[in-house]
This record gives C-alpha cells, sequence and structure tokens, in this order.
C-alpha cells in the first residue's frame, strides 16, 4: 500500500475539526496526524509531525493563519506543506496577504467533503522526496490551471441546464462567465464585488449591481423550478437545499471547484 498523505487539520471551530477529522480518517490514501484550534497548536504540530498538507482556517485564535504561513516561511531546512486555507466572505484583504504568503488553494466555507478530498490528493500528487523551501517573496499563490481534456464552456452549460436555470434569463449568462472566471482565477472569490461583477458588468455593457441581481434572480428561478434530486447531489453536503439557497458566491464557489477537480481528472 502506498504511503498516505499526512494532513493537520487546524481550526477553532471544533466541530468542523471533528469532522473533517472522521470523514478524511475514513479515506484509506489519507490520515489526520494533528489537530489544533489555534494558530499556537498548529504551528507545534507542523514541526512535530512535518506533514503533506496542511488544512488551515484563516482566523483563529492566539496565531491567525497569516501568522502561521509566516512561521512555515520562515524555516529554511524543512520541505513546505502544501496549504489549503478556508475562508469565508467578507475576508478579501486577509485572503489576499495569504495569497501573497504561498497559500497552494484557497476553499469557501461552507465546502463539498468529496471535493476536499479530491483536492487534496491534486495538490499531493506531485509532491518531490526533496521539495525546497518555498520563499514568500518569490512566488505569489499557487493556482493550478485548467486542463484541455475537458470542455468547461460545455460542462458548466450542462451543469447548469441541469440545475434548471432557464437559458433565456440574463443571469444564466452572468452566471455561466463568473463560474469559467473563478476557474481559472479562484482568487476573484476574494473580491467577487470589486473584480467579478466589475468584469462581468463590463463585458455586457451594465452595471455590477444588475449582474449581481441577474445571477440572484437565477438561483432563485433554479430553486423553484429545478430537480431536487440534481440540486442534493450538486449542494447536499454543504446546505439544507429545502430550508435554504446559496449566496452568489457560495453558488459559484461551489460549481467552479466541481469543475476544476472534473478537469484534474479528466
Amino acid at each position: 500500500m502506498s504511503k498516505k498523505i499526512k494532513i493537520i487539520v487546524a481550526d477553532d471551530n471544533r466541530n468542523l475539526c471533528q469532522m473533517l477529522q472522521n470523514y478524511l480518517q475514513g479515506q484509506e490514501d489519507l490520515t489526520v496526524v494533528g489537530v489544533a484550534n489555534n494558530g499556537l497548536e498548529a504551528w507545534e504540530l507542523i514541526q512535530s509531525q512535518e506533514p503533506d498538507l496542511i488544512i488551515l482556517d484563516l482566523v483563529m485564535p492566539n496565531l491567525d493563519g497569516l501568522g502561521v504561513l509566516e512561521r512555515i516561511n520562515s524555516r529554511t531546512t524543512i520541505n513546505r506543506p502544501k496549504i489549503i486555507m478556508l475562508t469565508a466572505f467578507g475576508q478579501e484583504s486577509l485572503t489576499h496577504q495569504a495569497m501573497m504568503l504561498g497559500v497552494d488553494y484557497f476553499i469557501l466555507k461552507p465546502f463539498d467533503l468529496d471535493v476536499l478530498s479530491k483536492r487534496i490528493r491534486s495538490l499531493t500528487q506531485d509532491i518531490p522526496s526533496s521539495q525546497p523551501n518555498h520563499n514568500s517573496s518569490a512566488s505569489p499563490i499557487v493556482v493550478s490551471t485548467v486542463g484541455s481534456g475537458l470542455n468547461l464552456c460545455v460542462e458548466v452549460t450542462t451543469m447548469m441546464h441541469q440545475i434548471g436555470i432557464p437559458a433565456h434569463v440574463k443571469g444564466y449568462q452572468y452566471i455561466r462567465d463568473a463560474i469559467l472566471m473563478v476557474v481559472e482565477d479562484v482568487s476573484l472569490l476574494g473580491a467577487v464585488t470589486k473584480e467579478l461583477y466589475p468584469s462581468i458588468a463590463k463585458k455586457f455593457d451594465t452595471a455590477p449591481s444588475r449582474v449581481e441581481r441577474g445571477i440572484r434572480h437565477a438561483i432563485e428561478l433554479a430553486w423553484e423550478r429545478g430537480h431536487t434530486d440534481t440540486l442534493k447531489r450538486i449542494f447536499g453536503y454543504s446546505m439544507n437545499i429545502e430550508r435554504q439557497k446559496p449566496t452568489n458566491s457560495e453558488f459559484i464557489a461551489l460549481l467552479a471547484d466541481k469543475l476544476r477537480v472534473m478537469s484534474k481528472v479528466s
């Protein structure tokens, strides 16, 4: 059996940590070697366990995710683990700082556990036996590009039809473009109102506020007219679809991440 991927989970939400630990330990090729509820605990575990990958919350007590990243980058003799950072909306400035410190991938709360496990595998499959230290000033965030084996436009269109978004509403075009843009540049999730909406608005010669409203209307239509089984399959891990609808950004983030994973395995 091949060597298991060693993972540290660091988040101040104990329930989330327990859920992640239970799920990841159930995967044959993954193992959780430590769980931390604050940044100082995370740093101690990183030094003692030498993980392959860290699932790191951006905001934690004692030492936040940025502080942990700075300490990781200060090491010169130890291989650098891959970093998946958990982030939430409203943390754009912190997310930008984390990008500069070399986060390998951002994942938005709430998230799909299956998508997370696939992202872990895709990030760690190419770890060499002797990995050079990452210098925070040398390169920004590593965002994997989409492979050519998947026709993303076709996949986005198919997925939107399955969800039940009518093709004639303006939000249909806005959502499709937003998903494709986020697939190529995940950092846009940290600047939805400042960069993503304005870019789409410019393309369609409209206002960013109209883009936001158009996407919201399309999502509402999908929840009113869409196929429950399909919605549960796509969004069931992260929310109760019968009681809540995703925000615009949650909707875009989840579909974009699914496409990124599909592009990795295609």
